[in-house]
């Protein structure tokens, strides 16, 4: 059955095109498996909750008529305003708007908040963009612009509430512009597109703009609340929509509510965030968190921007997704929200989850990774600008919140394997792989490495604190085992690494605490595979259980020092530097690379001379079988059916011959848009 929603309509329908209904909400609370909604343009100020599943063969399906026309925004608009002194305007609304919900009244919280920051989860919105929110009146009235926001112009826009008992007070300075011939809007609801019940299954949402919810804080060991979520199903599809400014998260795929262990951390202080941590992943199991019930998500082709914690967050419900050709940016560029779960995309326990054709730049982080990146691949993304644009002021915060500095991927504690090939990387830090079982294949790579054999164990002072994380069962959710890191068990094959001029915040903290002088290794500013000196060969490693046979063997540190290293087919320019035991690195100190992204409304270019100093068809293609095996959980580098991988498709979708060239691929070095 067809459902119609138009929000213009006179009266209230039956759902029929000629009487439509006028929310989606009364489209949702009938809809089952294998009817469509079609949504008329127009702003639906709403959250919409699906009341019934759909099935893999026939999904209830949600579309916007017009793409991007229909609206779903957690907004209302906020009118009635009047000069208080100066720039600054005021205004109320009755607490009733809000029901039982007022997201001025509640502050941004949770595991791996960093509780030092305030904020609440409501925003004022001025055309379409969030303002910055302060603690007083007085503060209002100053509006100095942030020195840690990525848009200091805007940042003079500042807003106050405060709570009374039958209304919310706003205080807001505008600067020049009158309020009341401006948009200027107000977030009420904690989402957009939400089901409240779990294991609403098989949904598919297309084409809708949705925008502008309350969202909470979305860590590992909560119910990761986001402005779209599945809420703990199976088969999802967002696609083709545009989502921004959320206060904390855009799209959620994960997690459910455990009571008994919901933000614990935060509220139970006797145990550790990574004690709960593992906890809350066990008892998901012993609950129902399995392949047949679990994930199995797509979010593809959306353009997600302007969240202040996450464009895409998910732990344990976003197992076996894809997710892919979308465009994530300006992620935490407020920086008014510090914590260890921000970045474009933040996910725990990407289990075969493959995320290909992205774009994602301008975040303080690209894509994090984190705990049980097993199965997961990264392939053909388009990675640029995932670095602080400068420090301004005191630097001393950005180097106590080290999320902030930024890198385009980051593989936090995961045994892998973890596969990262055919990708552009050209931030400052490319890569930061404080974990083991990766591979890293056919990337341009002009960023640097960091948290190369550490950064994996907890903040203890005089105790060792390991970190012990899960590995699975392949190709499953079942927990094979835990295990802490002996570091290494990397793979380094037919890259491309070029020194590009360091970035001036990097150099600001290598003169600050040196290269090495920081346990994350976040003064690291030097692009190469150089990190990995010191760590064996295989050869090497292997000798050391040579004679040794079980129990009754001679004690020695052999299952306790670091895991090797490979690499072949590498290629370093500009003074980018290789690993002291790769014994085919081609070293070229002849030639100066440049490498220039040209972005416009069609997409990127890189110019580049690259192709000129390049050899063609250099090296071999690399496959599954070259790879072998990620060490902890004795899984090949392999597609999530377990079939194996040969890497003869470039980043541009071109075939590559058995003789191939180092890098993405030579298109990319040709000027064609990527």
């Amino acid at each position: 059955m067809i459902y119609y929603v138009d929000q213009h309509t006179a009266t209230p329908g039956d759902g029929s095109k000629r009487y439509p209904f006028r929310t989606i909400q009364a489209a949702a609370d009938l809809a089952t498996a294998g009817d469509e909604i079609y949504v008329a343009p127009g702003i639906y100020r709403e959250s919409v909750n699906p009341k019934h599943a759909g099935t893999k063969e026939a999904p209830v399906v949600y579309r916007s008529i017009e793409p991007l026309q229909a609206m779903i925004t957690g907004a209302e608009l906020l009118h009635g305003w009047k000069p208080l002194d100066g720039s600054v305007w005021t205004a109320s609304v009755p607490n009733s708007i809000f029901g039982d919900f007022n997201p001025y009244d509640i502050r941004v919280s949770g595991d791996w908040f960093i509780a030092s920051a305030v904020a609440h989860l409501g925003d004022v919105y001025l055309n379409e963009k969030s303002m910055y929110e302060k603690l007083s009146i007085d503060e209002v009235r100053e509006s100095a612009p942030s020195a840690a926001s990525w848009d200091p112009e805007f940042s003079v826009y500042t807003w106050y509430a405060e709570v009374l008992e039958n209304e919310t007070v706003f205080y807001a300075n505008f600067q020049k512009l009158d309020p009341n011939e401006q948009n200027v809007e107000f977030s009420v609801r904690p989402s957009c597109f939400y089901p409240q019940a779990e294991g609403i299954d098989y949904i598919t949402l297309s084409g809708f703009t949705v925008c502008k919810a309350a969202t909470q804080w979305a860590p590992p060991t909560a119910l990761q609340e986001g402005m779209i979520g599945p809420h703990w199903s199976k088969g999802w599809i967002i696609e083709d929509c545009h989502i921004y400014e959320s206060k904390c998260s855009g799209i959620s795929l994960g997690k459910y509510l455990q009571k008994e262990n919901n933000n614990k951390w935060l509220h139970w202080k006797y145990k550790d965030g990574t004690q709960t941590e593992r906890d809350c992943i066990l008892q998901a199991q012993r609950e129902g968190w399995t392949k047949e019930r679990i994930g199995h998500h797509i979010v593809r082709r959306c353009t997600i921007h302007d969240c202040g914690q996450t464009g895409i967050v998910g732990h344990l419900g976003g197992v076996f997704s894809i997710i892919e050709d979308n465009h994530i940016y300006n992620i935490n560029n407020k920086q008014n929200l510090a914590g260890a779960e921000i970045g474009g995309i933040k996910m725990h326990a990407a289990i075969d989850v493959i995320f290909r054709r992205n774009r994602i730049h301008h975040c303080t982080r690209g894509l994090w990774l984190d705990w049980q990146a097993q199965g997961t691949r990264v392939t053909q993304n388009l990675f640029y600008d995932n670095t602080l644009p400068e420090l301004k002021g005191d630097v001393q915060p950005c180097l106590e919140v080290f999320q902030a500095l930024g890198e385009d991927i980051f593989v936090e504690v995961s045994h892998g394997p973890t596969l990262i090939d055919n990708n552009i990387l050209l931030s400052a830090r490319a890569l930061k792989l404080a974990s083991q079982g990766i591979a890293v294949v056919h990337n341009l790579i002009g960023g640097s490495l960091a948290a190369i054999g550490t950064g994996t164990d907890n903040g203890g002072i005089e105790k060792i604190t390991p970190r012990y994380t899960p590995y699975h069962v392949p190709h499953r959710t079942e927990v094979a085992g835990f295990m802490t890191f002996l570091h290494g068990d990397v793979r380094f094959h037919n890259n491309v690494f070029v020194q590009q001029d360091v970035h001036p915040v990097l150099r600001v903290l290598e003169n600050l605490m040196g290269s090495d002088g920081n346990k994350w290794d976040d003064g690291c500013v030097s692009v190469g595979t150089m990190r990995y000196d010191g760590f064996p060969t295989f050869e090497e490693w292997d000798r050391q259980f040579e004679g040794y046979c079980g129990m009754g063997s001679p004690d020695s540190d052999r299952y306790y020092n670091p895991l090797p290293v490979w690499a072949s087919g590498n290629y370093y320019f500009n003074g980018a530097k290789a690993w002291e035991k790769e014994t085919d690195a081609v070293v070229d100190h002849e030639h100066s690379i440049t490498l220039k992204l040209h972005v416009n409304d069609d997409g990127c270019t890189l110019e580049t001379n690259l192709g000129e100093y390049l050899p063609l068809n250099s090296v071999p293609t690399i496959s599954t079988e070259t790879l072998g095996m990620a060490f902890e959980p004795e899984q090949r580098y392999e597609n999530p059916d377990g079939s194996p991988i040969v890497f003869d498709m470039d980043y541009c979708g071109q075939h590559r011959e058995p003789k191939t060239t180092a890098g993405p691929g030579t298109g990319v070095y040709e000027g064609v848009k990527i």
